[in-house]
């Protein structure tokens, strides 16, 4: 294999997989990188575990054994996502259709000397869930009017990749020292419904404990909504923001920007190594999108509604297009250390801890919604803008990575470990459409080598159900309570020359 052939291949690659979405488990990143290190954990830090190095620690691919690696891996997550409500009737569940994500990766380096240098290409993480038009959640306004309320399908796909650039320098037999340059990507499909008292409580200054709503549209609806003093709108039934494709590559609303990671391995005995690595927050554009549609569904005058296209008192879906901006939408930084002991001929373990900086990236989830100004589409409304903000407050995750691998032949080893996050998700912020609350994992895998060139490497990955509620309001938004679990694994091929 060329350097040329093997980077037009990647180049070719990354063209196909743009912001695979997937559900994520350690907050929105994935519990593990490359089937070897998640086998064990996701624990990755001071050992060599192939080219999943660059989204590990890439100081670590100065201790792999051959001059030359070639990567390829297809990942899969299954997770298990339920919504319940509880209502005056009773409680009301949604299971989630979103129950399979599919993710290829794949990396090359070669080693010269003292220098180890590559590319490699990773999904990063996210998350996805998707109620469908016959769930409680398609009904915003729980039966109050059942010809506009009703039907709604809730979405929600948050994709990041990264195409990384990695160099990495062995200053001694004892330490070497990496950092990577990354291109970033990232996508977002979003159709969200809210309810009037969802829109009542992010629009009015005395309320917004969800978060807050201005801007010119907001006031001109407030002009006629007569909740707050205005006059023509009498109730409604049902906001709904839709920005949505069917792309399974590619989100509607999307951008690109980039980040790098630093990393240092030491070996301090010839069974015990250490190490460390610092992965930065992102600078990403904001995720953009032409193609959104706020819809909102109202009982009031229709003559004044309509332009004096209909008469009286009645219900009418008013459908506003525009552009949706995502503002500041980033990846968080990412700070940890590990280490790896050869504890015997046969049996090898490793441990790692780090600190990733939700509280800095995940405050609130802020977009503006600017109509078109085209009166003929968009009535009243052409030309405003909205700002909104729903509150997160996630908080900063520690996550623990523990695992070990016993080779039980020369070309057969096994893997297990154990990944623990503590959960980021304050409970009065929790939305049923982004439920990254996993926090435990229980992980195996095997490797088995073909020879001095060829292995498989296979994880497989249960994340344990969790159950977490958001209250609500007491009065007239309800307790939504979202339930979580996972199964996962990838598979490898790897080539070694």
């Amino acid at each position: 294999m060329s350097v040329k052939y093997i980077s037009s291949a990647l180049f070719a690659f990354m063209g196909c997989t743009i912001a695979t979405n997937v559900m994520a488990t350690n907050g929105m990143n994935m519990e593990g990188y490359g089937p070897e290190a998640t086998a064990m954990g996701g624990a990755s830090y001071a050992y060599d575990n192939g080219t999943a190095a660059v989204m590990n620690n890439p100081a670590t691919l100065g201790l792999m054994s051959s001059n030359h690696r070639f990567d390829f891996a297809l990942g899969a997550l299954g997770p298990d996502i339920s919504a319940e409500v509880s209502t005056p009737g009773g409680p009301l569940n949604a299971n989630s259709n979103a129950t399979a994500f599919y993710m290829p990766a794949i990396g090359w380096v070669k080693r010269k000397n003292n220098i180890t240098f590559g590319i490699g290409v990773f999904a990063q993480g996210g998350m996805g869930t998707e109620y469908d038009a016959n769930s409680w959640m398609a009904d915003p306004s729980q039966g109050n009017n059942s010809a506009l309320s009703q039907g709604l399908v809730n979405r929600s796909e948050v994709g990041v990749g990264r195409a990384i650039l990695p160099l990495t320098m062995n200053v001694n037999d004892k330490l070497t020292v990496g950092g990577s340059f990354d291109f970033v990507w990232a996508g977002m499909d979003l159709q969200m419904a809210m309810s009037e008292a969802q829109f009542q409580n992010l629009a009015n200054p005395s309320a917004q404990t969800m978060g807050h709503a201005s801007g010119s549209l907001v006031n001109a609806f407030g002009s006629m909504y007569a909740p707050f003093g205005g006059t023509g709108i009498n109730a409604l039934h049902h906001a709904y923001f839709d920005f949505s494709n069917d792309n399974d590559f590619t989100g509607e609303a999307s951008a690109i920007g980039f980040a790098g990671k630093l990393g240092i391995t030491m070996k301090l005995t010839s069974k015990l190594s250490l190490g460390a690595s610092y992965h930065s927050k992102t600078r990403l554009n904001d995720l953009t999108t032409d193609n959104a549609t706020m819809r909102m569904a109202v009982n009031g005058d229709l003559n004044l509604l309509t332009g004096g296209q209909l008469t009286g008192t009645g219900d009418i879906d008013i459908p506003v297009s525009g552009k949706i901006t995502v503002n500041d939408f980033q990846w968080p930084s990412t700070i940890g250390i590990g280490m790896a002991f050869q504890a015997t001929d046969k049996l090898f373990v490793a441990a790692d801890i780090k600190r990733i900086g939700w509280a800095d990236v995940m405050e609130e989830f802020n977009m503006t919604f600017e109509a078109d100004n085209d009166p003929a589409k968009n009535g009243n409304f052409a030309g405003l803008k909205m700002d909104m903000a729903l509150l997160q407050k996630w908080s900063d995750q520690t996550v623990l990575a523990l695992g070990g691998a016993y080779k039980v032949t020369d070309a057969f080893t096994v893997r297990a470990g154990y990944n623990h996050a503590s959960n980021p998700v304050p409970n009065s912020y929790l939305n049923a459409l982004f439920p990254a609350i996993i926090e435990s994992h229980v992980t195996a895998g095997f490797g088995y080598a073909f020879g001095a060139s060829s292995s498989v490497d296979l994880s497989l990955t249960k994340a344990m159900e969790i159950e977490a509620s958001n209250p609500g309001d007491g009065a007239n938004i309800p307790k939504v309570t979202s339930t979580h679990s996972q199964f996962s694994w990838q598979l490898m091929y790897s080539y070694r020359y």
